[in-house]
C-alpha cells in the first residue's frame, strides 16, 4: 500500500492529465460498445418467438430491381418465390438489361404465377434509373406492405417474408434487416470485409433500436406503400446520385414506427463478392450518400470513430511517456484500460457475429479497429471522384 502511494505521489501533472483523458475516452468507448453496438444482441435475446395467426398476416409485395443480373436471378429467384407465406407477390423491375434477364423472367413466370416483371423505359435518366425502377415496382405492387432486396441476394430461410409479415402485422411502417456477405476464401481481406459489414449494420440497427433510425440497406428492408406516397416518393433526393435505400430511410424515418429484424430467418445473403474491388464498388455508394444524412445519429457514429482514435493516440503517448520516466503506475493503468476495452470489444463483436454474421474475430480485431475508418475515408474519396466523373 505504501509502495502504491509512493507511485501515485510521483506522478507529474502531465501524467495525471494523460491518465484522466485516457480514462474519459475509455469510458466513452465502453458506452458505444456496451450501450450501442451490444443493443441488437441484447434485444434479440429478449425477443420471444412471436406467433401471428395466418389470417392476420398482411399480404406482401417483394420488389427486386435488376440490371444485367440474369445469372443471379436464375440462382436466387427460387428462394424468394418458394417462401412459406400465405399471400405475396414478387415484382422484378428489369432496368434496361442487355443480357438474358428477360428470358429468365419469362421462364420463371411460367412456373411461378405470383411472379410479375416490368421494365424501365430506355430513355430513363441514368442518374435516377434505380429510383425510377423502384417507383415503377411500387406502383405495380398490389399490396400495401413492401419488402425489398436485390437480384444478387437471397433469403437465408423460407421464413424470410413471414418474419417481415409478423412485424408489419404489429403496426411497423419501416423494417430494417441484416444482409450477410458470402465471400469466397480466395478473396483478399475477406475477414476484414465481413468485419466492416458487421460494424456497418450494427451502427444503423442499434440506432434504430435506440429510437434514432437513420438509414437502411436495400438488400433487406421493408416499408409501407402509404409511407412512400406520403413522402412523395424519392422526390426529396432526386438531385443525388443513389440513396434510394439509405438516404430515403434517412428522410422518412423520423416519426415513423420503425422495427429491426434480427432473427436468423430474417437475414438475406449477398453473393458475387469475388474481389476486394467488387466490395469497394458496393460499399462506396453508401459512403458517398453518407455525407447527405440528416439527424443526430450519424454525428454520434462519427463521434465513436473520433474518440476511438483519440483513445489510441493518448494510449500511445501515455505508454511512451511512462516508459521514458519509469512511471510504472501510468504504464500499468494504460495497459489495463487497453486490455479491458479490447476484451469488451471482442466479447460484443463475437456475440453479435454469432447472431448475425457467423464469422469469428480474434487478435486481428485490433488491426481492423484501427484500419476500418481509414479504409472508409479512402473509399469515400474514390466514391466522390467516381460520381464527379459520371456527371
Amino acid at each position: 500500500m505504501e509502495y502504491f502511494s509512493l507511485l501515485v505521489s510521483r506522478l507529474s501533472l502531465t501524467e495525471w492529465i494523460l491518465g484522466g483523458l485516457l480514462l474519459f475516452f475509455f469510458l466513452v468507448q465502453l458506452f458505444f460498445y456496451l450501450v450501442v453496438y451490444y443493443k441488437p444482441y441484447r434485444h434479440e435475446k429478449k425477443q420471444g418467438s412471436a406467433t401471428v395467426p395466418e389470417d392476420a398476416l398482411p399480404p406482401v409485395s417483394v420488389i427486386i430491381p435488376s440490371k444485367n443480373n440474369s445469372e443471379e436471378l436464375a440462382l436466387n429467384l427460387p428462394f424468394i418465390l418458394e417462401q412459406d407465406y400465405p399471400q405475396y407477390e414478387v415484382i422484378v423491375v428489369n432496368s434496361g438489361s442487355t443480357d438474358e434477364t428477360d428470358m429468365v423472367l419469362k421462364a420463371a413466370g411460367m412456373k411461378y404465377p405470383h411472379l410479375y416483371h416490368t421494365y424501365v423505359p430506355k430513355e430513363a435518366d441514368s442518374v435516377n434509373e434505380k429510383k425510377l425502377a423502384l417507383t415503377i415496382g411500387i406502383k405495380a405492387a398490389k399490396y400495401e406492405q413492401l419488402l425489398f432486396t436485390e437480384a444478387y441476394c437471397k433469403p437465408c430461410s423460407s421464413g424470410w417474408i413471414r418474419e417481415y409479415g409478423k412485424a408489419f402485422a404489429s403496426g411497423k411502417e419501416i423494417l430494417l434487416g441484416f444482409n450477410r456477405l458470402t465471400i469466397g476464401k480466395k478473396v483478399h481481406m475477406r475477414r476484414f470485409i465481413r468485419f466492416d459489414n458487421l460494424i456497418h449494420h450494427l451502427k444503423f440497427l442499434s440506432m434504430a433500436l435506440l429510437g434514432k433510425p437513420y438509414m437502411g440497406v436495400g438488400r433487406n428492408m421493408g416499408y409501407s406503400k402509404e409511407l412512400f406516397y406520403r413522402h412523395k416518393g424519392f422526390s426529396s433526393i432526386l438531385h443525388i446520385d443513389g440513396g434510394e435505400d439509405d438516404l430515403f430511410i434517412n428522410r422518412i424515418a423520423k416519426g415513423a414506427r420503425t422495427g429491426v429484424m434480427l432473427s436468423p430467418e430474417s437475414i438475406t445473403e449477398t453473393h458475387g463478392i469475388d474481389s476486394f474491388f467488387t466490395w469497394r464498388s458496393l460499399k462506396s455508394k453508401y459512403l458517398y450518400t453518407k455525407q447527405f444524412y440528416k439527424g443526430v445519429a450519424p454525428h454520434l457514429m462519427r463521434m465513436e470513430i473520433v474518440t476511438r482514435y483519440i483513445f489510441y493516440l493518448i494510449l500511445a503517448t501515455s505508454i511512451t511517456l511512462s516508459l521514458t520516466t519509469a512511471s510504472w503506475l501510468l504504464t500499468g493503468f494504460s495497459l489495463l484500460l487497453f486490455l479491458v476495452r479490447y476484451g469488451v470489444m471482442s466479447r460484443v463483436l463475437k456475440r453479435t457475429s454469432r447472431l448475425l454474421d457467423g464469422g469469428g474475430y480474434h487478435l486481428h480485431l485490433l488491426l481492423y479497429d484501427l484500419f476500418q475508418p481509414f479504409n472508409n475515408f479512402r473509399f469515400r474519396q474514390y466514391a466522390n471522384k467516381r460520381n464527379r466523373y459520371h456527371r
